[in-house]
């Protein structure tokens, strides 16, 4: 739900016509007569042609779709959501029951969230402006204080659909994150939260230049490369900033990103951090949340962390390149089948068109193997994006990750990643000379671990407390290491899996292969490979690893270099 003004209010039937939760094992009925679409998108194109006319553009049509927690994972993400939804709000038969809108009988639920009850002696609440499936915004004016006369938005969630503990705890924690998250220009700017004994009401900057989808449509369904970039970056640059909190948006889509005006150069602003959760660097999150167009594969698979929004990033830059969304069909069952196993086109109009770099950039975000992604920070880094006047890198928190791992791995895996590190080109170096600049090396060109901590205070707001990224960074700090120079660093703080992306993989491979021959390949026997690696050498060990070592003079392969670079986890070792 937006906090914006050019979301058509809905009558009843409309809302009810364009509900998101239904039966997706069931197709949706097709109308004998399509209308046809006002703008002419790249076929084949989910974007509704008429934003002011129709009111399938409404957010409600895109609300977030949320799943129950479980041990387990059920057996095709794609199906039985509307059960699911039904089950997290409440109903006591899902399968019989529809969405629960407030009238059910709620025992033991705490509906008091300690905040100001003064709510109508400080604003005037103006006309409704937009509206949601879990409440409506609309605009107030501030009677009395610092900001008397000024316009506000105000979110207003009712206490009616607050069914479970799970939505009474995410009204408090979207609070608690817009609340700490604070001073970035693209964050839409949090005033105070409310509550009566009806509802909660979140007071906000209020943007009056509509959504970034409105802006798409009233653009023909797409940007120009050098406007989307514009676009792009902004969006970048919050969501580095989120991610570097340890917040993870997860419902990322171009309706929830708003202009503060009409002017076609201002700024934009990230809102609605209704579904928005903290997670800790080396931890993952389960609970399946988002919207159907933009969720990524492992947010359907059970288990994922920030990577999730870049994969929505990677959704937005490729809608406002072509006008057309890389994943579609007519059902959420389809659209999750999409994700899963469709690849994006970028053969038909207007991607032959495109730059080189902007097809890069958008296959980067849309891999379906998050480790293989780009972070936020790395995005910004990228040559399509690159401008050191207008772009700010901002410190990346996979680095601490990275860092941690290499630190904590054997002194042959660090040989390894050093001499991979070698191969690496002007342009992949780039980032990493931006993160160790970032780190404030010494006069000497040195890092220690505590460098990490300090680079990452400057940073911090109150939320890293809830996310506990600082407790991450104190355990990395603290361990004990020599202090690192750049050519170090950067072997510390390659992503062998983001390497692995790459087309150019097999050489830079093949080539850190070459200068781990000449300076750090030895003769090793498996039971030592075994004790490097930190594993017990028993048979299942051996079996695994009598391919890492060369028959001829006992050192290790190519396949064995290249396995060392990721290490070894009891995953990949099989049960005798």
């Amino acid at each position: 739900m937006g906090v914006c003004h050019g979301k058509p209010i809905q009558s009843p039937e409309l809302q009810e016509e364009s509900s998101p939760v239904r039966d997706i094992s069931e197709p949706t009925p097709v109308p004998s007569t399509p209308q046809q679409p006002k703008f002419p998108f790249c076929s084949p194109s989910p974007l509704p042609g008429s934003y002011k006319n129709s009111p399938a553009n409404s957010s409600v049509n895109s609300t977030p779709l949320r799943f129950l927690k479980r041990p387990f994972p059920p057996p095709s993400p794609a199906k039985h959501i509307k059960a699911l939804l039904a089950r997290r709000h409440g109903s006591v038969k899902p399968n019989e029951a529809s969405i629960p809108e407030g009238s059910e009988v709620e025992v033991g639920l705490d509906k008091n969230f300690g905040f100001s009850k003064q709510l109508f002696s400080k604003f005037e609440l103006g006309e409704e402006v937009g509206r949601g499936h879990f409440g409506y915004t609309c605009t107030a004016k501030v009677k009395k204080g610092d900001m008397k006369g000024q316009e506000v938005a105000v979110k207003v969630i009712p206490k009616a659909k607050m069914t479970t503990a799970i939505a009474i705890e995410d009204v408090r924690r979207e609070v608690r994150i817009l609340s700490s998250l604070t001073g970035h220009k693209n964050l839409v700017q949090f005033f105070d939260a409310y509550e009566d004994e009806d509802n909660v009401y979140i007071m906000m900057e209020l943007c009056k230049g509509g959504e970034l989808l409105e802006r798409i449509l009233s653009r023909g369904g797409k940007y120009s490369e050098e406007d989307a970039k514009t676009v792009i970056v902004q969006i970048l640059s919050v969501v580095s900033f989120c991610h570097l909190q340890g917040v993870v948006h997860r419902d990322l889509k171009p309706e929830n990103f708003l202009f503060t005006s009409e002017d076609e150069k201002c700024t934009l602003k990230a809102i609605d951090f209704g579904l928005s959760d903290f997670v800790k660097p080396d931890e993952r999150l389960n609970d399946i949340v988002g919207s159907a167009y933009y969720v990524a594969p492992e947010v359907l698979h059970r288990s994922y962390g920030t990577e999730a929004d870049m994969w929505s990033i990677g959704v937005i830059a490729y809608i406002l390149l072509c006008g057309s969304r890389p994943f579609w069909a007519r059902t959420e069952s389809g659209i999750f089948r999409a994700v899963l196993k469709a690849e994006p086109s970028f053969d038909e109009s207007p991607w032959p068109s495109l730059s080189s770099q902007a097809k890069d950039f958008v296959k980067k975000l849309l891999n379906k193997d998050y480790r293989k992604r780009m972070t936020a920070a790395q995005a910004l880094c990228h040559p399509w994006l690159r401008n050191p006047e207008e772009v700010k890198i901002p410190l990346d928190i996979i680095v601490y990750k990275l860092v941690k791992a290499y630190i904590c791995s054997s002194s042959l895996r660090k040989s390894a990643l050093r001499a991979l590190a070698k191969t690496l080109t002007v342009n992949q170096l780039y980032y990493l000379r931006e993160q160790f600049s970032l780190l404030g090396p010494n006069k000497s060109g040195l890092i220690s671990l505590q460098n990490l901590k300090t680079a990452l205070l400057k940073n911090s707001t109150d939320t890293m407390k809830d996310s506990k990224v600082l407790e991450f960074v104190n355990m990395v700090s603290s361990l004990q290491y020599r202090k690192l120079d750049f050519e170090e660093f950067a072997a510390a703080a390659i992503s062998v899996h983001q390497m692995e992306a790459l087309d150019t993989w097999e050489q830079h491979a093949r080539q850190g292969y070459e200068f781990f021959e000449k300076d750090g390949n030895r003769p090793i026997m498996i039971e030592e490979l075994a004790s490097e690696l930190g594993l017990s050498p028993s048979v299942p060990v051996h079996v695994v690893l009598q391919d890492w070592i060369r028959h001829s003079d006992g050192k290790l392969s190519l396949l064995g270099f290249v396995k060392l670079l990721h290490g070894v986890s009891s995953r990949t070792i099989p049960k005798p």
